[in-house]
């Protein structure tokens, strides 16, 4: 089986696919953290917004799992800190998938973000909208796709970042 490269996947075409794709999951956390910060009405209003004294995180622990069955769980997470464990994750994330740059670390930290929200949320549960597959699990298994088929080399940085010494000496940045 080979290594990541950019030889994983030869297709020109499915390259830029694969480009643009990990770009767009990069927009999507780069957003939730502009929206969340600012209050950009993109859900997030102003008075709820991080810079307005808003609980990003802490808000959707104690939201979202409520009634759920890991919800006493996920509600003992609601502590300011997590808040900012969380913006500064979507921020890195977004960023990191955006530029193609250390999307390694970026895969794996979104994974299990998305691992996290997906058992918040429990779509298990009766009610809701897909029993089986959320948003959630679609986006883990993208961002696990993306350094895996070295997708920060089209379009992005990746190859160059690639290069750095101190990328060579810290094989978990690739």
């Amino acid at each position: 089986m080979p290594g990541p490269s950019s030889a994983v996947v030869t297709s020109a075409p499915a390259r830029i696919l694969l480009g643009l794709m990990r770009i767009a999951v990069g927009f999507v956390f780069l957003w939730g953290f502009l929206d969340k910060t600012f209050g950009l009405h993109f859900p997030t209003g102003p008075s709820r917004a991080w810079i307005n004294g808003g609980t990003p995180a802490q808000s959707f622990l104690t939201g979202a799992t409520g009634g759920k069955p890991l919800a006493s769980f996920f509600q003992a997470l609601a502590v300011p800190a997590v808040d900012w464990v969380f913006m500064a994750s979507l921020l890195g994330i977004g960023v990191a998938l955006i530029l193609g740059v250390c999307t390694r670390l970026a895969g794996v930290g979104g994974v299990i973000m998305m691992g996290f929200m997906y058992a918040a949320t429990a779509p298990w549960v009766w009610g809701s909208l897909n029993p089986v597959v959320s948003q959630h699990l679609v986006y883990a298994m993208v961002l696990a796709l993306i350094p895996l088929t070295s997708a920060g080399d089209t379009l992005g940085l990746g190859a160059r970042w690639k290069k750095l010494s101190v990328v060579k000496k810290l094989p978990f940045l690739v």
